[in-house]
Formats: structure tokens, C-alpha cells, sequence
């Protein structure tokens, strides 16, 4: 059984490559070429563009793949979408669609787009929203450089950002989000229904989203006082209950427990003023609740 597994190319190919290897998979690419290697006998991954991805995993060409809500949205693609992987170039936030026009258009709500014109990549994606509105706008696709359309070709545009910086640099303003978006695990219904193939994506599934949930955790390790181990065990959070052992000095004990990560820096003065000793931080690769 080898399952054909579609990854991003672009802008969230080497982002995914790490999620990849912090979930255990080592993936590797040479030059500008579309297959990669990995150390699994059982992928056989091929990169291509996120947006064709949903086509050719609905077409069965691929028995699975990540790409965007976005683009199963846009494409209508009817896949099986098996788990969440939020996660992108620059953060691990959604990416969004939003509606933006210049800094000093008049036009202020989607309303007043009533007969004009919008352009974006996600034109079946940018009707919908309209339409949901009872707006009729023209809809034109754009092949790229959407920010500088505006206003001189375009009225509006409906683009995809992360953060809104080059939103801002460009002189634009946000009127509203159309989608939020992100990376999906989605499999073909043909591979979905043979045994193999699911039970090889859901492995996938259960170690990329492990991984990710590792980026947000810390391991803290820490020797407790018996005395002052019921004020410890009350300033710490844990996935269930955290680990309490046993020390030679049976008035001792390790308490071991996982957290996010930025919770951490806040928590550790406070657990040395309670009197926790030799506290140590580990990063986590994988967290499998």
C-alpha cells in the first residue's frame, strides 16, 4: 500500500516540511523537483499548487492531501476533510480573506458595492459572500498583484492575510472578513473507504495535529517539598493531572506536568516563590491528548 499524498508548494511548503518533522517524518527535496523523499515507504508525496490539490484529491488522482479551506471552498471539491492543521507561513493563527479597499474610498460597508467591481483569486468564494449579502458586484479573478489594483482598476479586492502589514503598506482598509482559513488533512472518498489507506491518514492525522499541539507546550519538570506540594498542584494547569513521583528523600517528590507555552513564563517565579526547586523547561515535539 503506498499512499499518494499531495503538499503544498509555495509559500507553505517549508512550513509544512517542519510540522512534518516534528511529527516524525523526514522530508526532503532536491532542486525545483515536485517529488520529495521521505522516510516512509508508504508516502509517496508530490508537491503541488494548494489550490489544485482538492481538485485532483476529489478526482481520486491523489488519495490525500493538505491544502486550504479556502480551496475546497473556491473549488467545491467533495472530500472527505479529516482534521484541522492550523498552521501557516508566519503563525499559527487562520489566515483570512478580507475585503479591503483604499484608505480613502467612500465606500464603507459591503453595501456600497452595490455595481461595482471586486477582484480576488477566490471568485466563487467572494460571490457567495456577496450574495449571502444580496449584493451584486462584478467579480474578476486576479492572476496576482491584487494590492495594487486598487483604486485605479478595481474597486475592492478580497485578499488573503495573515497578519495585515502589506494590507496597511499598501494604503488599504478592511471592511470585512469573507473566510477564515486553514490548512486541512483531507482525503479522496475512494481512499477513505479503503482500510489501509484511512488507517494510514489517520495516522497522519493524530501525528500532525500532536505536532502542532507540541509548538504551543512546554514540559515542566520541578522537585516539591511534600509540605508545599498541595499550594504547587494549585497554581499548575495539565492536560489531565500532573505526575507526582516519589523521591529518594520520601520528604521530597518530582512533579512533572505539560502546559502552553506562554503560560510558562508567568508561572514559574511563582512556582519557585511556592517552593518548587530545580525547575526545568523542555520544548515538546509531539503532544497526543
Amino acid at each position: 500500500m503506498t499512499l499518494r499524498l499531495g503538499l503544498p508548494k509555495g509559500s507553505l511548503q517549508q512550513s509544512t516540511f517542519r510540522m512534518f518533522e516534528r511529527a516524525g517524518y523526514l522530508i526532503s527535496v532536491s532542486g525545483r523537483s515536485y517529488y520529495p523523499e521521505v522516510d516512509d515507504p508508504e508516502i509517496e508525496p508530490v508537491l503541488m499548487r494548494p489550490q489544485e490539490i482538492p481538485r485532483y484529491v476529489a478526482a481520486g488522482a491523489l488519495d490525500a492531501g493538505l491544502t486550504g479551506r479556502d480551496w475546497i471552498m473556491e473549488t467545491e471539491a467533495d472530500v472527505v476533510e479529516v482534521c484541522d492543521l492550523a498552521y501557516s507561513k508566519a503563525t499559527i493563527r487562520p489566515a483570512r480573506w478580507v475585503l479591503a479597499v483604499a484608505e480613502d474610498s467612500p465606500i464603507r460597508s459591503p453595501a456600497d458595492l452595490r455595481g461595482k467591481r471586486i477582484a480576488t483569486e477566490v471568485v466563487n468564494v467572494t460571490r457567495k459572500y456577496l450574495a449571502q449579502r444580496q449584493v451584486q458586484a462584478a467579480v474578476e479573478f486576479s492572476w496576482g498583484a491584487t494590492e495594487v489594483k486598487v483604486p485605479e482598476l478595481v474597486d475592492a479586492i478580497v485578499e488573503l492575510t495573515e497578519t495585515g502589514a502589506s494590507l496597511v503598506a499598501n494604503k488599504l482598509r478592511i471592511l470585512d472578513t469573507v473566510l477564515e482559513t486553514t490548512t486541512k488533512l483531507i482525503a479522496s472518498k475512494q481512499a477513505w473507504a479503503d482500510p489501509l489507506r484511512r488507517g494510514k491518514v489517520e495516522t497522519l492525522s493524530i501525528l500532525l495535529q500532536g505536532a502542532l499541539l507540541g509548538e504551543e507546550k512546554v514540559g515542566l519538570k520541578m522537585n516539591v517539598a511534600r509540605a508545599n506540594l498541595e499550594a504547587i498542584l494549585a497554581l499548575l494547569p495539565a492536560l489531565r493531572q500532573p505526575t507526582v513521583a516519589p523521591l529518594t528523600n520520601s520528604d521530597w517528590v518530582a512533579l512533572e506536568t505539560v502546559l502552553d507555552e506562554r503560560a510558562a513564563r508567568e508561572l514559574i517565579p511563582e512556582l519557585r516563590k511556592a517552593g518548587a526547586e530545580g525547575i526545568v523547561e523542555y520544548p515538546l515535539n509531539k503532544v497526543i491528548p
